[in-house]
């Protein structure tokens, strides 16, 4: 069989991830390989490092990538922290608290959860009113709920966690570049972030930032591979050893470390593409780069108002680059998905579990939120619910979408309106 030359089709993508790739971060991927060791790649990996300090607001000393998607970052993190049989608190508004229920299960954790209607988000009191009940060793909680586009206020919960000393893990993979998550002023012990999202770089590697609390955890957990091992290394005690091998951070401490102990074969173009990527959020600056997803997000919002749609859930903790919207009553929302695909080149989401059928999740995320992606989704979907027997108010998701982009702007900078 011949197999022709791979060509994929051009997508405007609209889900939650993952998303349309900025141009210069797939430039920056066709770079030549360079060995792992080679003192230039050494140094991109330093670069990463603390480009990764900026983009999470901290001043810790470890934050680097894990190969692998979102899951794996948030394996590492839990698996290298928690021991069998300590105590742990989930909080569930989605899809994502349950996964974290279950990594935390298979690290042999003793876990406690508490939910609350897909669509909203817990009063900060309530969690901290479980944790004194619970006093569990880890907090481990999702910030933005991809599955129900609401997000988490943590503010409080940190501030107790820290002076309880208990450790506050958090899931940022939905919001990590396009909301504001000051790490260190939230008091957040660890977080795991994607690149996929809100960075606009392809999937495949996982963000992490942890503290001086977790490190010390990670270090009496230490166990070096047998095959690179020193003498020293040997005497270390390995009865408390980190289940996973390839997702150990106590050894990925020592490859990001000056000591560059071999663990692993870095992904080196996805290096090249994470290095890009940070770049283009801090040149943009970060606050900068919130104000634009806040400012694309509300002009969808106006055309899916004035298209006659309902948004889901509880607005007033909506997660700004997820917009989830009702599907009408007797049409069928996959149906309506696959048509704009086929005939727009334009993707949004579905749902899970209790929301399955029930909403579609439109995102805006990193280089696809923008003007002529929030018009284009507009048009599809307002073309796909006609042609499947549903009457919008025809033309209005855009004309009020595009009076939204029209208005005067108020610019902190200048401070005058543009």
């Amino acid at each position: 069989m011949n197999y022709h030359q791979l060509q994929t089709p051009n997508r405007t993508i609209m889900t939650p991830g993952p998303v349309e790739v900025d141009p210069r971060v797939l430039q920056a991927m066709s770079a030549p390989i360079l060995g792992q060791f080679d003192p230039t790649f050494t140094e991109i990996m330093n670069e990463v490092m603390e480009m990764l300090r900026l983009v999470f607001q901290t001043n810790n000393k470890w934050a680097f990538p894990i190969d692998g998607t979102s899951r794996a970052g948030t394996e590492a993190l839990l698996c290298s922290v928690i021991e069998p049989g300590d105590r742990v608190l989930v909080p569930i508004f989605g899809r994502f608290g349950h996964l974290l229920v279950e990594i935390c299960e298979r690290c042999g954790a003793d876990v406690y959860t508490m939910e609350t209607t897909w669509g909203t988000v817990f009063e900060e009191k309530d969690i901290i009113e479980k944790i004194n009940q619970i006093q569990p060793k880890i907090v481990a909680i999702v910030h933005g709920e991809t599955s129900t586009g609401c997000m988490q206020p943590l503010i409080e919960i940190g501030k107790m966690c820290r002076q309880q000393n208990r450790l506050l893990i958090v899931d940022a993979v939905a919001s990590l570049g396009g909301v504001n998550i000051p790490v260190d002023d939230w008091n957040i012990d660890g977080i795991i972030a994607g690149t996929q999202k809100c960075l606009s770089i392809p999937p495949g590697m996982s963000l992490i930032t942890y503290n001086e609390r977790i490190e010390e955890i990670i270090q009496h957990r230490k166990k070096v591979e047998y095959g690179i091992a020193t003498d020293e290394d040997c005497k270390q005690n390995d009865s408390k050893t980190i289940q996973s091998n390839y997702l150990d951070l106590a050894m990925l401490q020592d490859y990001w470390s000056p000591r560059r102990l071999n663990h692993h074969t870095e992904a080196t173009s996805m290096i090249y593409a994470l290095r890009e990527g940070l770049r283009l959020v801090l040149e943009e600056g970060i606050y900068e780069r919130f104000g634009r997803h806040q400012y694309h997000e509300k002009a969808l919002i106006e055309g899916i108002k004035g298209m006659g749609l309902e948004l889901y859930g509880d607005l007033t903790c909506k997660l700004p680059t997820v917009t989830c919207v009702t599907i009408p009553e007797g049409i069928d929302g996959e149906s309506v998905r696959h048509f704009m695909l086929e005939q727009f080149g334009v993707e949004i989401a579905s749902s899970f579990g209790p929301l399955k059928g029930k909403i579609w999740r439109i995102g805006t995320m990193g280089y696809s939120c923008r003007k002529e992606n929030v018009i284009k989704v507009l048009q599809a979907l307002e073309a796909a619910l006609i042609r499947h027997g549903y009457e919008p108010n025809r033309g209005q998701a855009v004309e009020a979408s595009l009076d939204f982009y029209e208005a005067p702007r108020y610019s902190k900078k200048s401070g005058v309106v543009q």
